[in-house]
Protein backbone atom coordinates (compact mmCIF):
# COMPACT_ATOMS: atom_id res chain seq x y z
CA UNK A 1 0.00 0.00 0.00
CA UNK A 2 1.71 3.18 -1.23
CA UNK A 3 0.77 6.39 0.55
CA UNK A 4 2.60 9.61 1.35
CA UNK A 5 2.93 11.32 4.73
CA UNK A 6 3.32 14.67 2.92
CA UNK A 7 -0.02 15.80 4.31
CA UNK A 8 -1.53 19.01 2.98
CA UNK A 9 -3.99 21.49 4.44
CA UNK A 10 -7.35 21.09 2.72
CA UNK A 11 -7.80 23.88 0.14
CA UNK A 12 -10.83 26.02 0.96
CA UNK A 13 -13.56 26.25 -1.67
CA UNK A 14 -16.27 27.79 0.49
CA UNK A 15 -14.77 29.89 3.27
CA UNK A 16 -12.14 32.53 2.44
CA UNK A 17 -8.55 31.25 2.87
CA UNK A 18 -7.88 33.92 5.51
CA UNK A 19 -11.12 33.26 7.44
CA UNK A 20 -10.52 32.73 11.17
CA UNK A 21 -13.04 31.81 13.85
CA UNK A 22 -13.47 34.96 15.93
CA UNK A 23 -17.13 35.57 16.73
CA UNK A 24 -20.63 34.46 15.86
CA UNK A 25 -21.36 37.48 13.69
CA UNK A 26 -18.65 36.37 11.24
CA UNK A 27 -19.75 32.72 11.29
CA UNK A 28 -23.52 32.91 11.08
CA UNK A 29 -23.83 34.10 7.44
CA UNK A 30 -22.17 30.87 6.26
CA UNK A 31 -24.50 28.70 8.33
CA UNK A 32 -27.48 30.66 7.08
CA UNK A 33 -26.35 30.33 3.46
CA UNK A 34 -25.96 26.53 3.82
CA UNK A 35 -29.38 26.29 5.39
CA UNK A 36 -31.13 28.45 2.77
CA UNK A 37 -29.28 27.19 -0.31
CA UNK A 38 -31.63 25.45 -2.78
CA UNK A 39 -30.69 21.86 -3.64
CA UNK A 40 -32.13 21.06 -7.05
CA UNK A 41 -30.09 17.99 -7.98
CA UNK A 42 -27.73 15.34 -6.62
CA UNK A 43 -24.65 17.37 -7.76
CA UNK A 44 -26.10 20.34 -5.81
CA UNK A 45 -26.39 18.12 -2.74
CA UNK A 46 -22.85 16.75 -3.11
CA UNK A 47 -21.40 20.27 -3.44
CA UNK A 48 -23.42 21.36 -0.40
CA UNK A 49 -22.05 18.39 1.60
CA UNK A 50 -18.48 19.35 0.67
CA UNK A 51 -19.03 22.97 1.70
CA UNK A 52 -20.55 21.87 4.99
CA UNK A 53 -17.63 19.47 5.51
CA UNK A 54 -15.17 22.32 4.99
CA UNK A 55 -17.02 24.41 7.57
CA UNK A 56 -16.95 21.50 10.04
CA UNK A 57 -13.20 21.00 9.50
CA UNK A 58 -12.41 24.67 10.13
CA UNK A 59 -14.55 24.79 13.29
CA UNK A 60 -13.25 21.47 14.58
CA UNK A 61 -9.61 22.47 14.14
CA UNK A 62 -10.18 25.83 15.82
CA UNK A 63 -11.87 24.18 18.83
CA UNK A 64 -9.09 21.58 19.05
CA UNK A 65 -6.34 24.19 19.08
CA UNK A 66 -8.09 26.04 21.89
CA UNK A 67 -8.19 22.83 23.93
CA UNK A 68 -4.59 21.86 23.08
CA UNK A 69 -3.22 25.24 24.12
CA UNK A 70 -5.18 25.20 27.36
CA UNK A 71 -4.02 21.68 28.34
CA UNK A 72 -0.40 22.61 27.55
CA UNK A 73 -0.63 25.51 30.02
CA UNK A 74 -3.52 25.26 32.48
CA UNK A 75 -2.23 28.27 34.42
CA UNK A 76 -2.67 30.68 31.49
CA UNK A 77 -6.08 32.29 32.03
CA UNK A 78 -6.32 33.77 28.52
CA UNK A 79 -5.97 30.29 26.98
CA UNK A 80 -8.69 28.97 29.26
CA UNK A 81 -10.90 31.94 28.37
CA UNK A 82 -10.44 31.30 24.63
CA UNK A 83 -11.57 27.69 25.11
CA UNK A 84 -14.50 28.70 27.32
CA UNK A 85 -15.56 31.31 24.73
CA UNK A 86 -15.88 28.64 22.05
CA UNK A 87 -17.82 26.29 24.34
CA UNK A 88 -20.15 28.88 25.84
CA UNK A 89 -20.56 31.49 23.09
CA UNK A 90 -20.09 29.70 19.76
CA UNK A 91 -21.10 26.08 20.29
CA UNK A 92 -24.57 26.89 21.68
CA UNK A 93 -25.29 28.94 18.54
CA UNK A 94 -23.80 26.34 16.19
CA UNK A 95 -25.83 23.41 17.56
CA UNK A 96 -29.32 24.53 16.40
CA UNK A 97 -27.95 25.21 12.91
CA UNK A 98 -26.23 21.80 12.89
CA UNK A 99 -29.56 20.17 13.72
CA UNK A 100 -31.38 22.09 10.98
CA UNK A 101 -28.66 21.18 8.45
CA UNK A 102 -28.93 17.52 9.47
CA UNK A 103 -32.69 17.65 8.88
CA UNK A 104 -32.21 19.38 5.53
CA UNK A 105 -29.93 16.50 4.49
CA UNK A 106 -32.23 13.63 5.48
CA UNK A 107 -35.29 15.39 4.07
CA UNK A 108 -33.74 16.09 0.66
CA UNK A 109 -35.15 13.78 -2.05
CA UNK A 110 -31.67 13.64 -3.58
CA UNK A 111 -30.22 11.97 -0.46
CA UNK A 112 -31.74 8.73 -1.75
CA UNK A 113 -29.68 9.13 -4.93
CA UNK A 114 -26.38 9.19 -3.03
CA UNK A 115 -24.26 6.04 -3.02
CA UNK A 116 -25.97 4.35 -0.06
CA UNK A 117 -22.98 2.10 0.65
CA UNK A 118 -20.56 5.03 0.72
CA UNK A 119 -22.83 7.22 2.84
CA UNK A 120 -24.44 4.54 5.04
CA UNK A 121 -22.51 5.14 8.30
CA UNK A 122 -22.57 8.92 7.83
CA UNK A 123 -26.35 9.06 7.29
CA UNK A 124 -26.88 6.68 10.19
CA UNK A 125 -24.88 9.04 12.42
CA UNK A 126 -26.83 12.07 11.16
CA UNK A 127 -30.17 10.41 11.97
CA UNK A 128 -28.83 9.52 15.42
CA UNK A 129 -27.88 13.17 16.02
CA UNK A 130 -31.37 14.31 14.98
CA UNK A 131 -32.93 11.80 17.40
CA UNK A 132 -30.78 13.07 20.28
CA UNK A 133 -30.97 16.82 19.67
CA UNK A 134 -32.94 18.86 22.21
CA UNK A 135 -32.86 22.66 22.33
CA UNK A 136 -33.01 22.62 26.14
CA UNK A 137 -29.78 20.58 26.27
CA UNK A 138 -27.68 23.27 24.57
CA UNK A 139 -26.93 25.32 27.73
CA UNK A 140 -26.38 22.10 29.72
CA UNK A 141 -23.86 20.80 27.17
CA UNK A 142 -22.14 24.16 27.17
CA UNK A 143 -21.81 24.04 30.96
CA UNK A 144 -20.54 20.46 30.76
CA UNK A 145 -17.92 21.47 28.19
CA UNK A 146 -16.45 24.00 30.62
CA UNK A 147 -16.76 21.88 33.78
CA UNK A 148 -15.13 18.81 32.23
CA UNK A 149 -11.91 20.77 31.66
CA UNK A 150 -11.66 21.64 35.36
CA UNK A 151 -10.21 18.20 36.06
CA UNK A 152 -7.11 19.10 34.04
CA UNK A 153 -6.82 22.48 35.77
CA UNK A 154 -7.03 20.88 39.24
CA UNK A 155 -4.67 18.00 38.40
CA UNK A 156 -2.18 20.22 36.58
CA UNK A 157 -1.41 22.00 39.86
CA UNK A 158 -0.55 18.80 41.73
CA UNK A 159 3.12 18.48 42.70
CA UNK A 160 5.06 16.77 45.49
CA UNK A 161 8.38 17.52 47.14
CA UNK A 162 10.91 14.70 47.38
CA UNK A 163 14.30 15.30 48.99
CA UNK A 164 13.86 19.06 48.71
CA UNK A 165 12.90 19.09 45.02
CA UNK A 166 9.47 19.71 43.47
CA UNK A 167 8.09 17.16 41.00
CA UNK A 168 4.87 16.75 39.05
CA UNK A 169 3.08 13.52 39.97
CA UNK A 170 4.19 11.99 36.65
CA UNK A 171 7.83 12.88 37.33
CA UNK A 172 7.62 11.55 40.89
CA UNK A 173 6.12 8.26 39.65
CA UNK A 174 9.48 7.40 38.02
CA UNK A 175 10.87 6.93 41.55
CA UNK A 176 8.47 3.99 42.01
CA UNK A 177 10.99 2.08 39.86
CA UNK A 178 13.80 2.69 42.35
CA UNK A 179 15.47 -0.32 44.04
CA UNK A 180 15.19 1.65 47.32
CA UNK A 181 11.96 0.31 48.81
CA UNK A 182 11.75 3.00 51.51
CA UNK A 183 11.97 5.70 48.81
CA UNK A 184 9.27 3.96 46.77
CA UNK A 185 6.90 3.81 49.71
CA UNK A 186 7.55 7.45 50.62
CA UNK A 187 6.89 8.61 47.04
CA UNK A 188 3.77 6.43 46.72
CA UNK A 189 2.35 7.91 49.92
CA UNK A 190 3.29 11.49 48.94
CA UNK A 191 1.55 11.13 45.55
CA UNK A 192 -1.59 9.72 47.14
CA UNK A 193 -1.61 12.26 49.99
CA UNK A 194 -1.37 15.03 47.40
CA UNK A 195 -4.34 13.59 45.52
CA UNK A 196 -6.34 13.44 48.77
CA UNK A 197 -5.90 17.20 49.24
CA UNK A 198 -8.29 17.71 46.30
CA UNK A 199 -10.62 14.77 46.98
CA UNK A 200 -13.53 16.97 48.08
CA UNK A 201 -13.10 19.34 45.11
CA UNK A 202 -13.03 16.42 42.67
CA UNK A 203 -15.98 14.72 44.37
CA UNK A 204 -17.99 17.94 44.09
CA UNK A 205 -16.98 18.37 40.43
CA UNK A 206 -18.00 14.78 39.60
CA UNK A 207 -21.35 15.19 41.37
CA UNK A 208 -22.09 18.29 39.28
CA UNK A 209 -21.12 16.49 36.08
CA UNK A 210 -23.32 13.47 36.90
CA UNK A 211 -26.32 15.73 37.64
CA UNK A 212 -25.98 17.69 34.40
CA UNK A 213 -25.44 14.54 32.34
CA UNK A 214 -28.50 12.90 33.86
CA UNK A 215 -30.61 15.95 32.99
CA UNK A 216 -29.34 15.88 29.38
CA UNK A 217 -30.41 12.22 29.14
CA UNK A 218 -33.84 12.86 30.68
CA UNK A 219 -34.45 15.78 28.32
CA UNK A 220 -33.72 13.47 25.38
CA UNK A 221 -36.18 10.86 26.65
CA UNK A 222 -33.74 8.37 28.19
CA UNK A 223 -34.00 6.71 31.57
CA UNK A 224 -30.35 7.38 32.37
CA UNK A 225 -27.20 8.93 30.93
CA UNK A 226 -25.59 5.54 30.23
CA UNK A 227 -28.34 4.64 27.76
CA UNK A 228 -28.18 8.13 26.19
CA UNK A 229 -24.40 8.01 25.87
CA UNK A 230 -24.41 4.56 24.27
CA UNK A 231 -26.52 6.04 21.48
CA UNK A 232 -24.48 9.24 21.26
CA UNK A 233 -21.25 7.24 21.00
CA UNK A 234 -22.78 5.26 18.14
CA UNK A 235 -22.54 1.91 19.88
CA UNK A 236 -24.66 0.21 17.25
CA UNK A 237 -22.86 -3.14 17.47
CA UNK A 238 -22.90 -3.98 21.20
CA UNK A 239 -24.94 -3.18 24.30
CA UNK A 240 -24.68 -2.94 28.08
CA UNK A 241 -25.18 -6.71 28.48
CA UNK A 242 -22.07 -7.29 26.34
CA UNK A 243 -20.17 -4.98 28.71
CA UNK A 244 -21.37 -6.96 31.74
CA UNK A 245 -20.28 -10.17 30.02
CA UNK A 246 -16.86 -8.58 29.43
CA UNK A 247 -16.56 -7.77 33.15
CA UNK A 248 -17.26 -11.39 34.07
CA UNK A 249 -14.82 -12.70 31.45
CA UNK A 250 -12.07 -10.50 32.91
CA UNK A 251 -12.64 -12.04 36.36
CA UNK A 252 -12.78 -15.57 34.98
CA UNK A 253 -10.01 -15.60 32.36
CA UNK A 254 -7.69 -12.65 33.06
CA UNK A 255 -7.54 -12.07 36.83
CA UNK A 256 -5.88 -15.50 37.40
CA UNK A 257 -3.13 -14.49 34.91
CA UNK A 258 -2.72 -11.17 36.72
CA UNK A 259 -2.29 -13.03 40.01
CA UNK A 260 0.38 -15.24 38.41
CA UNK A 261 2.26 -12.16 37.13
CA UNK A 262 2.22 -10.48 40.56
CA UNK A 263 3.09 -13.75 42.29
CA UNK A 264 6.24 -13.97 40.15
CA UNK A 265 7.01 -10.31 40.86
CA UNK A 266 6.75 -10.94 44.62
CA UNK A 267 9.09 -13.94 44.35
CA UNK A 268 11.53 -12.07 42.10
CA UNK A 269 11.78 -9.23 44.64
CA UNK A 270 12.09 -11.71 47.54
CA UNK A 271 9.22 -10.11 49.47
CA UNK A 272 6.88 -11.54 52.10
CA UNK A 273 4.26 -8.95 51.14
CA UNK A 274 3.90 -7.32 47.70
CA UNK A 275 2.78 -3.74 48.22
CA UNK A 276 1.46 -1.28 45.58
CA UNK A 277 4.77 0.61 45.56
CA UNK A 278 6.60 -2.59 44.53
CA UNK A 279 4.85 -3.19 41.22
CA UNK A 280 7.29 -1.25 39.00
CA UNK A 281 10.44 -2.18 40.94
CA UNK A 282 13.29 -4.54 40.13
CA UNK A 283 15.45 -6.54 42.57
CA UNK A 284 18.36 -4.78 44.30
CA UNK A 285 21.27 -4.34 41.92
CA UNK A 286 19.05 -4.14 38.83
CA UNK A 287 18.79 -0.60 37.55
CA UNK A 288 15.42 0.80 36.38
CA UNK A 289 14.95 0.89 32.63
CA UNK A 290 16.10 4.22 31.24
CA UNK A 291 14.84 4.34 27.63
CA UNK A 292 15.34 8.11 27.11
CA UNK A 293 16.05 11.33 28.96
CA UNK A 294 14.31 14.12 27.04
CA UNK A 295 11.18 14.51 24.95
CA UNK A 296 13.24 15.14 21.80
CA UNK A 297 15.20 11.93 22.40
CA UNK A 298 11.94 10.01 22.89
CA UNK A 299 10.67 11.34 19.56
CA UNK A 300 13.91 10.60 17.67
CA UNK A 301 14.03 7.03 18.94
CA UNK A 302 10.34 6.45 18.16
CA UNK A 303 10.89 7.68 14.59
CA UNK A 304 13.76 5.20 14.14
CA UNK A 305 11.62 2.47 15.67
CA UNK A 306 8.71 3.22 13.29
CA UNK A 307 11.11 3.34 10.32
CA UNK A 308 11.85 -0.36 10.84
CA UNK A 309 8.14 -1.18 10.60
CA UNK A 310 7.18 1.00 7.63
CA UNK A 311 8.99 4.16 6.46
CA UNK A 312 5.55 5.79 6.10
CA UNK A 313 4.98 5.49 9.87
CA UNK A 314 8.24 7.33 10.58
CA UNK A 315 7.45 9.96 7.94
CA UNK A 316 4.17 10.76 9.71
CA UNK A 317 6.05 11.64 12.91
CA UNK A 318 8.68 13.60 10.98
CA UNK A 319 5.95 15.64 9.30
CA UNK A 320 4.31 16.32 12.66
CA UNK A 321 7.63 17.43 14.12
CA UNK A 322 8.19 19.76 11.16
CA UNK A 323 4.73 21.24 11.87
CA UNK A 324 5.44 21.51 15.65
CA UNK A 325 2.74 19.02 16.61
CA UNK A 326 4.30 17.65 19.83
CA UNK A 327 4.35 18.62 23.52
CA UNK A 328 5.91 15.62 25.24
CA UNK A 329 7.57 16.41 28.58
CA UNK A 330 5.91 16.66 31.99
CA UNK A 331 5.98 20.04 33.72
CA UNK A 332 4.04 21.94 36.35
CA UNK A 333 0.87 23.58 35.07
CA UNK A 334 0.39 21.05 32.29
CA UNK A 335 -2.77 18.91 32.29
CA UNK A 336 -2.23 15.21 33.09
CA UNK A 337 -2.43 12.29 30.67
CA UNK A 338 -1.69 11.95 26.99
CA UNK A 339 -3.64 12.22 23.77
CA UNK A 340 -3.46 12.42 20.00
CA UNK A 341 -5.74 15.19 18.75
CA UNK A 342 -6.75 14.94 15.07
CA UNK A 343 -6.77 18.31 13.30
CA UNK A 344 -9.39 18.14 10.57
CA UNK A 345 -8.23 20.88 8.20
CA UNK A 346 -4.43 20.75 8.30
CA UNK A 347 -4.49 16.96 8.71
CA UNK A 348 -1.42 16.33 10.86
CA UNK A 349 -2.56 15.69 14.45
CA UNK A 350 -1.06 16.90 17.75
CA UNK A 351 0.47 14.55 20.34
CA UNK A 352 0.38 15.66 23.98
CA UNK A 353 1.86 13.64 26.84
CA UNK A 354 3.73 13.90 30.15
CA UNK A 355 6.98 12.01 29.60
CA UNK A 356 9.31 11.59 32.57
CA UNK A 357 11.81 9.00 31.26
CA UNK A 358 9.85 5.85 32.13
CA UNK A 359 9.18 2.68 30.18
CA UNK A 360 5.48 3.54 30.31
CA UNK A 361 6.27 6.75 28.39
CA UNK A 362 7.63 4.69 25.50
CA UNK A 363 4.34 2.77 25.48
CA UNK A 364 2.38 6.05 25.53
CA UNK A 365 4.45 7.50 22.69
CA UNK A 366 4.04 4.53 20.35
CA UNK A 367 0.35 4.32 21.36
CA UNK A 368 -0.30 7.96 20.43
CA UNK A 369 1.88 7.44 17.35
CA UNK A 370 -0.55 4.73 16.24
CA UNK A 371 -3.42 7.20 16.62
CA UNK A 372 -1.43 9.74 14.59
CA UNK A 373 -0.96 7.27 11.73
CA UNK A 374 -4.73 6.69 11.77
CA UNK A 375 -5.23 10.46 11.34
CA UNK A 376 -2.84 10.51 8.35
CA UNK A 377 -4.44 7.49 6.68
CA UNK A 378 -8.00 8.83 7.06
CA UNK A 379 -7.19 12.43 6.03
CA UNK A 380 -7.63 11.90 2.24
CA UNK A 381 -11.28 10.85 2.73
CA UNK A 382 -13.74 13.16 1.00
CA UNK A 383 -15.81 14.51 3.93
CA UNK A 384 -14.83 15.45 7.49
CA UNK A 385 -17.58 13.15 8.75
CA UNK A 386 -16.01 10.18 6.92
CA UNK A 387 -12.94 10.64 9.15
CA UNK A 388 -14.91 10.30 12.40
CA UNK A 389 -14.13 6.67 13.13
CA UNK A 390 -15.44 4.66 16.11
CA UNK A 391 -13.22 4.65 19.19
CA UNK A 392 -13.20 0.84 19.21
CA UNK A 393 -11.15 0.90 15.98
CA UNK A 394 -9.20 4.05 16.93
CA UNK A 395 -7.77 2.23 19.95
CA UNK A 396 -6.89 -0.79 17.78
CA UNK A 397 -4.71 1.62 15.78
CA UNK A 398 -2.84 2.70 18.92
CA UNK A 399 -2.70 -0.55 20.88
CA UNK A 400 -1.56 -2.58 17.86
CA UNK A 401 1.32 -0.16 17.43
CA UNK A 402 2.42 -0.85 21.01
CA UNK A 403 2.78 -4.54 20.09
CA UNK A 404 4.10 -4.15 16.52
CA UNK A 405 6.84 -1.77 17.66
CA UNK A 406 8.27 -4.11 20.32
CA UNK A 407 10.53 -5.82 17.76
CA UNK A 408 12.22 -2.45 17.14
CA UNK A 409 12.71 -1.37 20.74
CA UNK A 410 16.46 -1.91 20.56
CA UNK A 411 16.39 1.79 19.57
CA UNK A 412 15.58 2.47 23.25
CA UNK A 413 17.73 -0.24 24.88
CA UNK A 414 21.40 -1.01 24.21
CA UNK A 415 21.53 -4.11 26.37
CA UNK A 416 19.68 -7.27 25.24
CA UNK A 417 18.59 -7.97 28.83
CA UNK A 418 16.99 -4.49 29.08
CA UNK A 419 15.16 -5.05 25.80
CA UNK A 420 13.78 -8.36 27.10
CA UNK A 421 12.68 -6.69 30.34
CA UNK A 422 10.92 -3.95 28.36
CA UNK A 423 9.05 -6.49 26.22
CA UNK A 424 8.10 -8.46 29.30
CA UNK A 425 6.86 -5.25 30.94
CA UNK A 426 4.71 -4.52 27.87
CA UNK A 427 3.21 -8.01 27.70
CA UNK A 428 2.45 -7.96 31.41
CA UNK A 429 0.74 -4.60 30.93
CA UNK A 430 -1.38 -6.04 28.10
CA UNK A 431 -2.80 -8.46 30.68
CA UNK A 432 -2.81 -6.34 33.85
CA UNK A 433 -4.66 -3.40 32.23
CA UNK A 434 -7.87 -5.44 31.78
CA UNK A 435 -9.00 -5.51 35.43
CA UNK A 436 -8.66 -1.72 35.65
CA UNK A 437 -10.65 -1.30 32.41
CA UNK A 438 -13.39 -3.52 33.84
CA UNK A 439 -13.31 -1.61 37.16
CA UNK A 440 -13.71 1.82 35.55
CA UNK A 441 -16.39 0.61 33.15
CA UNK A 442 -18.46 -1.20 35.77
CA UNK A 443 -18.22 1.81 38.10
CA UNK A 444 -19.52 4.12 35.35
CA UNK A 445 -22.51 1.85 34.69
CA UNK A 446 -23.39 2.04 38.40
CA UNK A 447 -22.84 5.81 38.64
CA UNK A 448 -25.27 6.61 35.82
CA UNK A 449 -27.82 3.98 36.82
CA UNK A 450 -27.87 5.63 40.28
CA UNK A 451 -27.33 9.35 39.53
CA UNK A 452 -28.66 10.55 42.91
CA UNK A 453 -26.28 8.48 45.05
CA UNK A 454 -24.60 9.98 48.12
CA UNK A 455 -20.82 10.42 48.44
CA UNK A 456 -20.82 7.57 50.97
CA UNK A 457 -22.65 5.29 48.53
CA UNK A 458 -20.24 6.26 45.77
CA UNK A 459 -17.21 5.43 47.91
CA UNK A 460 -18.71 2.13 49.08
CA UNK A 461 -19.68 0.98 45.58
CA UNK A 462 -16.30 2.00 44.17
CA UNK A 463 -14.50 -0.02 46.86
CA UNK A 464 -16.70 -3.06 46.16
CA UNK A 465 -15.98 -2.95 42.43
CA UNK A 466 -12.27 -2.22 42.96
CA UNK A 467 -11.96 -5.18 45.32
CA UNK A 468 -13.80 -7.41 42.84
CA UNK A 469 -11.11 -6.80 40.20
CA UNK A 470 -8.04 -6.44 42.47
CA UNK A 471 -5.29 -9.02 42.63
CA UNK A 472 -5.26 -10.88 45.95
CA UNK A 473 -1.45 -11.08 45.70
CA UNK A 474 -1.05 -7.33 46.41
CA UNK A 475 -1.31 -6.29 50.06
CA UNK A 476 -3.32 -3.06 50.37
CA UNK A 477 -3.55 -3.18 54.16
CA UNK A 478 -3.60 0.31 55.71
CA UNK A 479 -4.13 2.06 52.37
CA UNK A 480 -7.93 2.15 52.48
CA UNK A 481 -8.33 5.93 52.11
CA UNK A 482 -6.05 6.05 49.07
CA UNK A 483 -8.08 3.20 47.55
CA UNK A 484 -11.41 4.87 48.33
CA UNK A 485 -10.55 7.85 46.10
CA UNK A 486 -8.53 5.94 43.51
CA UNK A 487 -11.13 6.62 40.82
CA UNK A 488 -10.33 10.33 40.96
CA UNK A 489 -7.11 9.87 39.02
CA UNK A 490 -8.97 8.59 35.93
CA UNK A 491 -9.55 11.59 33.68
CA UNK A 492 -12.04 9.70 31.49
CA UNK A 493 -14.63 9.77 34.29
CA UNK A 494 -14.56 13.55 34.22
CA UNK A 495 -13.77 14.44 30.61
CA UNK A 496 -15.06 11.61 28.38
CA UNK A 497 -17.83 9.75 30.25
CA UNK A 498 -18.58 6.10 29.48
CA UNK A 499 -15.43 5.98 27.33
CA UNK A 500 -13.18 3.20 28.67
CA UNK A 501 -14.57 -0.18 27.62
CA UNK A 502 -13.17 0.74 24.17
CA UNK A 503 -9.66 0.09 25.49
CA UNK A 504 -10.61 -3.45 26.45
CA UNK A 505 -12.39 -4.22 23.17
CA UNK A 506 -9.54 -2.68 21.17
CA UNK A 507 -6.83 -4.47 23.17
CA UNK A 508 -8.39 -7.74 22.06
CA UNK A 509 -8.35 -6.50 18.45
CA UNK A 510 -4.71 -5.44 18.85
CA UNK A 511 -3.74 -8.86 20.17
CA UNK A 512 -5.51 -10.40 17.15
CA UNK A 513 -3.47 -8.19 14.78
CA UNK A 514 -0.30 -9.04 16.67
CA UNK A 515 -1.04 -12.75 16.16
CA UNK A 516 -1.20 -11.96 12.43
CA UNK A 517 2.05 -9.96 12.72
CA UNK A 518 3.79 -12.96 14.27
CA UNK A 519 2.75 -15.10 11.30
CA UNK A 520 3.28 -12.55 8.47
CA UNK A 521 4.51 -9.07 9.32
CA UNK A 522 3.77 -7.44 5.95
CA UNK A 523 0.28 -8.95 5.64
CA UNK A 524 -0.60 -7.76 9.15
CA UNK A 525 0.65 -4.21 8.46
CA UNK A 526 -1.26 -4.16 5.16
CA UNK A 527 -4.45 -5.18 7.00
CA UNK A 528 -3.77 -2.53 9.64
CA UNK A 529 -3.35 0.26 7.08
CA UNK A 530 -6.29 -0.92 4.97
CA UNK A 531 -8.66 -0.76 7.91
CA UNK A 532 -7.42 2.61 9.19
CA UNK A 533 -7.62 4.22 5.76
CA UNK A 534 -11.40 3.54 5.74
CA UNK A 535 -11.92 6.07 8.55
CA UNK A 536 -15.56 5.84 9.63
CA UNK A 537 -17.00 4.88 6.22
CA UNK A 538 -17.75 1.30 7.28
CA UNK A 539 -19.50 -0.24 10.29
CA UNK A 540 -17.39 -1.38 13.24
CA UNK A 541 -17.59 -5.10 12.31
CA UNK A 542 -16.60 -4.18 8.72
CA UNK A 543 -13.61 -2.14 9.93
CA UNK A 544 -12.48 -5.11 12.02
CA UNK A 545 -13.01 -7.40 9.04
CA UNK A 546 -10.83 -5.13 6.86
CA UNK A 547 -8.09 -5.63 9.48
CA UNK A 548 -8.53 -9.41 9.25
CA UNK A 549 -10.25 -9.47 12.65
CA UNK A 550 -13.61 -10.55 14.03
CA UNK A 551 -15.52 -8.02 16.15
CA UNK A 552 -16.00 -10.30 19.12
CA UNK A 553 -15.26 -9.82 22.82
CA UNK A 554 -17.05 -12.88 24.14
CA UNK A 555 -15.52 -14.89 27.01
CA UNK A 556 -14.35 -17.62 24.58
CA UNK A 557 -12.56 -15.08 22.40
CA UNK A 558 -10.97 -13.42 25.43
CA UNK A 559 -9.75 -16.80 26.72
CA UNK A 560 -8.16 -17.69 23.38
CA UNK A 561 -6.34 -14.36 23.04
CA UNK A 562 -5.11 -14.44 26.64
CA UNK A 563 -3.65 -17.90 26.08
CA UNK A 564 -1.67 -16.48 23.15
CA UNK A 565 -0.31 -13.57 25.24
CA UNK A 566 0.53 -15.95 28.11
CA UNK A 567 2.48 -18.17 25.73
CA UNK A 568 4.38 -15.15 24.34
CA UNK A 569 5.09 -13.92 27.86
CA UNK A 570 6.41 -17.32 28.97
CA UNK A 571 8.72 -17.25 25.94
CA UNK A 572 10.26 -14.03 27.28
CA UNK A 573 11.24 -15.62 30.59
Amino acid sequence: MQISADIRKLPRQYLPEDFAVTNWEALEPYFRELLERPLASRPDLEKWLKDMSEMEAVLSEDACWRQIRMTCDTENKSLEEAFVFFVTELQPKIQPYADKLNRKLVESPFTQELDQQKYFTYLRSVRKSIDLFREENIPLQSELGVLQQQFGVISGKMTVEVNGQEYTLQQAAKMLESPDRDLREMVYRKINERRLQDKDTLNELYTKLIGLRHQVAKNAGFENYRDYKFKELGRFDYNKEDCFQFHEAVKLHILPLVNTIYGKKKKKLGLDRLRPWDLEAEPAGVQPLNPFKTGSELLEKTIRCFEQLRPFFADCLRKMNEMKRFDLESRKGKAPGGYNCPLAETGAPFIFMNAAGQMSDVTTMVHEGGHAIHSFLAHPLELSSFKEYPMEIAEVASMSMELFSMDSWEEFFDKPEDLERAKEHQLERVITIFPWIATIDKFQHWVYEHPFHTLEERAARWKEILTEFSSDVIDFNGLEEYRTYGWQRQLHLFEVPLYYIEYGIAQLGAIGLWMQFRENKDAALDNYMRSLSLGGTKTLPELYQAAGLVFNFSPDRIQKLMQFVKKELEGKR
